[in-house]
């Protein structure tokens, strides 16, 4: 019976216009375990927000097209648009959001069309090929990734809120914020609130949200890391503030991969009270820290009391320092502020091996530095097992 009240409410619902589109003008609703499938240009001027089942949109040749004055709403949506899923007005999903094939493409100049994941949904299958080129959101979570990138390349953000958001939304820009063409817009990345830090002058995001959040960033080869910094743990978040028309420091909680992909994640902060953001550096052209003359070190961490633990000559001298551990691909394994001679070869990343297991024997690259006395050293710890 359902079935028969699904078809009734296509038949009076909808008028194909030449078999150029689709034209819902009254009301549908897609009961259970129905499936329909759009090979055409959806137009929604009606009621199409009570939906359970699949929606899908299938086209191999060229893009499609969703338009109208009210946003359609789907339980299941999947896109397989080889060319794209074109969004002028928003489209909601209740459940899973299926990225198969073919972004979905909203204009980036205006944030008022988005493809939008309500509370419980999610998505999956999102890749380099499959994403929001544009706009995504989502409503009533406090943590989301977002599955956003640009033409060619996947470019997700994730956030993790203080509360529930009832609205947040991104898009990611490959383009040079001193000239921004899509926003025309100008976000000097001369004009900062520290000389300390630099700009990237690659790409960036705009993340609108009202909730106090951390995001964390990701960055690939494109992303021109190396000019940001000489390692990683230089690397943080930085946001055009809208108030000082200018970009400070948003900082860096975790970091994680190397220099040619990995992510850092900020300090929390109000999207909203920001116009873009991006990754910043350290600007080791301004930031003078003296150069200390330390020695390689050599651990055999087995609990027989000898070269146990990294003992860093003069460490004692600093009340504020950090160290960070590198194996040789550049991956952070281990990191601590105010270090006090303590590492015994276990990770406290679980982005390396899983934390609290001992790293395997080899050569691993360390970075101390002493912040109130303004120095910096970086080395080589040997371990044994």
């Amino acid at each position: 019976m359902k079935k028969s009240i699904f078809y009734l409410f296509i038949f009076i619902g909808l008028q194909l216009y030449g078999q150029e589109a689709i034209h819902n003008f009254g009301t549908i609703r897609i009961h259970n375990d129905a499936m329909v499938g759009f090979h055409l240009d959806l137009i929604n001027d009606g009621t199409f927000d009570q939906n359970m089942g699949l929606v899908g949109f299938y086209n191999d040749f060229v893009q499609l097209k969703v338009s109208g004055s009210f946003a359609p709403v789907f339980y299941d949506a999947e896109v397989i648009v080889e060319n794209g899923l074109v969004l002028e007005t928003s489209i909601g999903v209740n459940n899973n959001g299926n990225l198969i094939s073919g972004d979905i493409l909203t204009p980036r100049n205006e944030s008022t069309v988005y493809s939008n994941f309500f509370d419980n949904s999610f998505y999956t299958g999102e890749s380099s090929v499959s994403k929001v080129d544009g706009y995504a959101a989502f409503t009533n979570k406090d943590e989301f990734v977002f599955p956003v990138g640009d033409e060619n390349r996947l470019r997700p953000l994730t956030i993790t809120s203080m509360a529930t958001n009832p609205l947040v939304k991104c898009a990611y820009f490959f383009e040079n914020p001193n000239n921004s063409k899509l926003l025309d817009a100008v976000f000097n990345t001369d004009k900062k609130a520290s000389e300390y830090i630099s700009v990237s002058d690659k790409e960036f995001w705009r993340l609108e949200g009202d909730v106090p959040s951390n995001v964390t960033l990701t960055w690939d080869d494109y992303s021109n890391i190396p000019a940001l910094g000489d390692y990683i743990s230089d690397l943080k978040v930085v946001g055009w503030s809208k108030a000082d028309n200018q970009w400070v420091n948003l900082g860096n909680t975790d970091v994680t991969g190397g220099l040619a992909y990995g992510s850092v994640t900020s300090d929390v902060f109000v999207p909203n009270d920001y116009e873009i953001i991006t990754i910043g550096g350290n600007d080791d052209s301004l930031e003078t820290f003296d150069t200390l003359e330390l020695d390689n070190y050599y651990m055999t961490p087995n609990g027989d009391g000898q070269n146990d633990v990294l003992v860093i000559d003069g460490v004692e001298r600093s009340n504020s320092n950090s160290l960070q551990i590198f194996n040789r691909y550049g991956v952070l394994v281990y990191t601590k502020k105010n270090y006090s001679n303590d590492f015994d070869g276990h990770s406290n990343r679980d982005n390396a091996i899983k934390r609290s297991s001992g790293l395997e024997s080899g050569i691993y690259f360390y970075i101390i530095t002493f912040n109130d006395l303004q120095q910096k050293h970086q080395g080589y710890v040997y371990i044994s097992n």
